[in-house]
């Protein structure tokens, strides 16, 4: 019998794994996880492979640190971007909260250096976005690049590993609920963890299980947001006046055909493009490095679709559309700008001849315009032509725009202040698979959030 049991070993359920030991360094904790520890994760692609294997349970996505292991450790130090804390509790609490958790990263071994601090520079790239119709958001980041981040992680790894049982390469199947309560729940083994609370965070990878088994357990949900787009990917110097400022800006745009939510995510400056797997649907994300760098910058520009009654399904619906580029290419789709304007495909003859050499190079060149519906591609295009204004040469035509990216986040669980769900007592959900959070930032600090509820009681 355990106090805690804690499903997702990614940044959310390490960091309540993290508050419960200093809390109640007694208790009885459990950490179940899909994938492998840090140490034995490994992507195949980036180890030298042609192209993505497909493996069962993707390297990239799974496993200790969650899908932001091999990211490239951006951690957000404001509540305005990466989840929605805001709406359960003050932004003091928050902001507490995000001061709390970045101090644990330090701890472990995070870098020190802080981007985007300066007001003065922010307030002067703010107004220039403003003419351009664009709105830039204020979000110091700490940045810790891949291998650092893999570091830190295994730092927490470490000193769980001797305080808490950690289990690896199992997955949970059910929720084991009894009289409105959770009780534990059930491995795929068939085992059987019984536990007082349990604590569900199995980040954007375990989104579809977390929906299906609350659906089930008939755990209210909500429709989130569908945030489906491309990847995009020019030369550095095009956005180096704004990354060497900020390095990473936050902007958001409102499209004017449709007025659909545009924003930029995940920017890497002198990074690559990289390959995910889920679930057997290839997805593309970015990764930058604190060590290696490359002479492209990337980001992801995301449309925001929220829809309502009769539809359930956000992450089918972004799965689909992955899907249909997977048939078109085997894998990544990869389109030159100007050639998705001239209404043709991209061949690897284009590519070639580009300006621009593609950091993901098991990418096939092809059109775009036959995968993402035509109301995201329109808002997609005249995004770019709004960056185009405060960074020249984004709108290029040698620019390349990768497909697709997308964001499986569930629908999200209806949540007590204290993110407890509702209807069933004991059980607490959060992080990005519960669709709380957006982000390394506020996933860890909504473990911090769940882990002193849960010791206060």
């Amino acid at each position: 019998m355990y106090n805690v049991a804690i499903v997702g070993a990614g940044p959310a359920g390490i960091f309540a794994a993290l508050e419960i030991m200093k809390l109640k360094p007694d208790w009885k904790v459990i950490l179940i996880e899909k994938g492998q520890k840090i140490e034995k994760r490994k992507c195949l692609l980036r180890e030298g492979y042609a192209k993505c294997p497909n493996c069962k349970k993707c390297g990239l996505l799974c496993g200790w640190g969650g899908a932001g292991a091999f990211s490239d450790g951006k951690l957000t130090l404001t509540p305005d971007v990466g989840g929605h804390l805001l709406d359960y509790m003050s932004r003091d609490k928050v902001e507490d909260l995000i001061k709390y958790s970045d101090d644990l990263y330090l701890k472990f071994g995070a870098t020190e250096e802080v981007f985007g601090t300066d007001y003065n520079t922010f307030r002067e790239l703010e107004r220039e976005a403003s003419l351009a119709e664009l709105k830039l958001v204020y979000s110091p980041v700490r940045h810790l690049g891949t291998e650092r981040s893999l570091d830190v992680l295994k730092n927490m790894q470490d000193y769980l590993d001797e305080r808490i049982t950690i289990r690896n390469d199992v997955s949970a199947r059910n929720l084991i609920v009894e009289c409105e309560q959770v009780k534990g729940l059930i491995l795929d083994n068939g085992e059987e963890i019984r536990a007082e609370y349990t604590i569900i965070a199995p980040g954007r990878e375990g989104a579809d299980w977390l929906t299906k088994e609350f659906s089930q357990n008939k755990i209210g949900m909500v429709n989130n947001a569908v945030d489906v787009g491309v990847r995009v990917e020019l030369p550095a110097p095009v956005f180096e006046p704004i990354t060497s400022k900020l390095y990473e800006s936050k902007l958001i745009y409102h499209s004017p055909t449709f007025g659909d939510e545009v924003r930029t995510f995940c920017m890497n400056p002198n990074g690559e493009v990289v390959q995910e797997n889920y679930n057997g649907i290839a997805t593309v994300n970015g990764h930058s490095y604190a060590e290696k760098t490359t002479n492209n910058t990337n980001f992801a520009l995301l449309v925001s679709e929220r829809f309502t009654e009769p539809f359930k399904e956000p992450i089918q619906y972004g799965q689909h559309i992955a899907s249909l580029a997977n048939m078109l290419a085997g894998g990544i789709l990869v389109q030159r700008f100007g050639d998705l304007l001239d209404g043709r495909r991209s061949t690897p003859e284009r590519i070639k001849a580009s300006i621009l050499t593609p950091t993901l190079t098991c990418a096939t060149p092809g059109d775009l315009s036959l995968v993402i519906p035509y109301r995201q591609m329109t808002s997609i295009i005249e995004m770019l032509y709004a960056l185009d204004k405060i960074a020249p040469g984004t709108a290029s035509r040698y620019t390349l725009l990768y497909g697709i990216e997308v964001k499986f986040y569930s629908a999200r669980v209806k949540l007590t202040d204290e993110l407890e769900t509702e209807g069933v007592k004991n059980l607490f959900a959060i992080g990005d698979g519960a669709g709380v959070t957006r982000g390394l930032m506020q996933a860890s600090a909504s473990g911090v959030h769940a882990a002193r509820v849960i010791c206060g009681r």
